[in-house]
């Protein structure tokens, strides 16, 4: 999908600046996500801006891209001293209420 092919309304509200690319005021950016939203999907990267300081960055979606898996929490529990008993949240947070007055 070309920008062009986003519509007018978009494109009057987009500029192109050195370094940025494709940049859109948050407030216009808001009115016409959805056309935004086509264009990141079409490949192009926009800076959504806010009192003319960039401020957020859409990128398309790799479907190659995949979340890497945080493999250290079993081997952190497994550090970790065994629970030796003590109050409950609740007990806790009641004693807490009751010291308020609650």
């Amino acid at each position: 999908m070309t920008p062009e092919s986003t519509g007018p309304l978009l494109l009057q509200e987009t500029v192109a600046l050195p370094g940025l690319g494709l940049t859109i005021p948050v407030r216009a950016a808001k009115a016409k996500l959805s056309a935004l939203l086509e264009m990141v999907a079409g490949g192009r990267e926009v800076t959504i801006t806010s009192d003319g300081v960039p401020k957020a960055v859409l990128l398309p979606v790799h479907q190659h891209q995949t979340r890497k898996v945080f493999t250290g929490t079993l081997e952190h529990l497994r550090k970790m001293p065994a629970w030796q008993g003590g109050p409950t949240a609740e007990e806790i947070i009641r004693e807490d209420r009751d010291g308020r007055g609650w």
